[in-house]
């Protein structure tokens, strides 16, 4: 059964979505008639090479405030926001290094709260909502990001706690904790079976999963169809999670 969604008119501001699941969640908004702003690192749109049609543009780092406000600052309205911009091993370097590990964090974790919080008079104003990025590396250790581990934990529950605060204001609060998807960041894994095969093994679907799986499940949270579902992670992982 296909399902479809209507946000026309509706204001969608999805981070890091020039890529990987963040751009499947922003063209899967703008084709269901939202108003999608997607924001990157990059100074302008026309510095990437992939179809950003249709999407508006904002340059934003999650570790600069300033750029931060900027960008909330030129918004008409917040009905979605979607904390998705997200790093892990920057430059190839070490998360077991403290600098790059409090790096990892402020990216993953502070930037997000400080764009939530940023946002919250719009969300108010709107009735609108959350919904945050989580990993499968909220619930289990991978040894080579503790820092992306600790921020993906810490999504999750800051989730719950947004939501609780939140929702005598009529915003809900959830995340989507995806499992491997194939994308830019999971790229430099991908040919190597020794890495892969454990978690197909894992995984009772026996697939990973691609951009296109993550954003149903986001706009699903988004819409009015989850009007009862607030401080929720949803896991989408092809039953990774729950694979003894």
């Amino acid at each position: 059964m296909d399902v479809t969604f209507d946000f026309t008119a509706k204001h969608v501001l999805v981070t890091g979505g020039t890529s990987g699941i963040g751009l499947g969640i922003a063209t899967a908004f703008r084709d269901a008639g939202a108003e999608v702003t997607v924001t990157g690192t990059r100074a302008a749109i026309a510095d990437y090479d992939v179809d950003l049609a249709g999407l508006s543009y904002r340059p934003c780092r999650m570790t600069e405030t300033e750029t931060i406000d900027a960008v909330v600052a030129e918004l008409e309205g917040c009905d979605v926001l979607v904390n998705n911009a997200g790093q892990n091993l920057p430059g190839g370097r070490s998360e077991w290094d403290p600098d790059v590990f409090e790096e990892v964090v402020a990216v993953n974790l502070f930037g997000a709260f400080r764009l939530a919080t940023a946002c919250k008079p719009l969300l108010v104003a709107a009735k609108g909502n959350v919904v945050n990025l989580g990993s499968m590396t909220s619930y289990f250790g991978l040894e080579i990001v503790p820092g992306y581990g600790a921020a993906k934990a810490g999504v999750v529950q800051m989730t719950k706690t947004l939501a609780v605060a939140w929702a005598r204001d009529g915003v809900r609060v959830n995340a989507v904790a995806p499992g491997v998807i194939e994308s830019g960041m999971t790229a430099p894994m991908l040919p190597y079976e020794q890495l892969t095969q454990p978690i197909l093994d894992r995984t009772p679907m026996r697939r990973f999963g691609t951009p296109e799986d993550v954003a149903p499940a986001v706009l699903f949270l988004a819409s009015s169809a989850a009007r009862y579902v607030t401080g929720q992670t949803l896991a989408v992982d092809g039953g990774f999670s729950v694979q003894g």
